[in-house]
C-alpha cells in the first residue's frame, strides 16, 4: 500500500515528509483524542475528541475550515479489509436519519493515512493511540472545491490534502 501511495501520490507523500521534518521532536506524545492539526496553509485545523462509547465510531474530530464552516468528522474501520474510513459531514439532522440524508449531508469520505515521525505512511491510528505527525485525507481538497456550499468560497480558503500535527489540546 505505502509504495502504491509513493506512486500515485508521491507530491503529497513528500510534502508530508517535509512538514514532519520541521515538526518532528517538538512535541511529546499526544493522544489522539487530543490532537490538533493544521493544513500547510494554516487556514483549516482539525482537532480531535473522545468520541465516547461508540461501537462503531473509532475516532471523532471537528475540521474548522478558513471560509468559517465547521464540518464533523467521523472514523469508522471497515470489516472487509480493515482500514479507517472517515467522512466530513456538514450540517447532518440529528436523530433518526436516513441513508440518504446522510450520504446528503457527506462531504468526503475515504481512507485516512497517518504519517509517523520517521516519514512512513500507514492506517490512522484508532482513539487509544499517540498521535501520528500528520494526516492524508487522499483528494479532500479537490472534493471540497466541487461540493456546493462552498462554491463562492476562495480556492486559498479551502484545505488540500494533508495535516500535520500543530499541538495537543490541554
Amino acid at each position: 500500500m505505502t509504495n502504491h501511495l509513493i506512486r500515485r501520490g508521491g507530491g503529497a507523500v513528500c510534502l508530508a515528509a517535509l512538514l514532519i521534518a520541521q515538526t518532528a521532536g517538538a512535541r511529546a506524545a499526544c493522544p489522539m483524542p487530543l490532537a490538533v492539526y493544521e493544513d500547510a496553509a494554516k487556514g483549516t485545523g482539525i482537532d480531535f475528541r473522545p468520541t465516547g462509547d461508540s461501537m462503531v465510531v473509532t475516532n471523532s474530530f471537528r475540521m474548522n475550515l478558513a471560509t468559517g464552516v465547521q464540518l464533523e468528522g467521523i472514523v469508522m474501520w471497515s470489516e472487509e479489509t480493515p482500514r479507517p474510513y472517515a467522512s466530513l459531514l456538514h450540517e447532518c439532522p440529528e436523530g433518526d436519519v436516513t441513508g440518504d440524508e446522510i450520504a446528503e449531508c457527506t462531504l468526503w469520505e475515504g481512507p485516512l493515512y497517518a504519517v509517523d515521525d520517521k516519514g512512513t505512511v500507514g492506517l490512522l491510528p484508532k482513539e487509544d493511540a499517540s498521535a501520528p505527525q500528520a494526516l492524508i485525507f487522499p483528494d479532500l481538497g479537490p472534493t471540497l472545491r466541487q461540493a456546493a456550499v462552498f462554491e463562492s468560497a476562495a480556492e486559498d480558503k479551502l484545505p488540500g490534502d494533508i495535516f500535520a500535527l500543530s499541538g495537543c489540546q490541554e
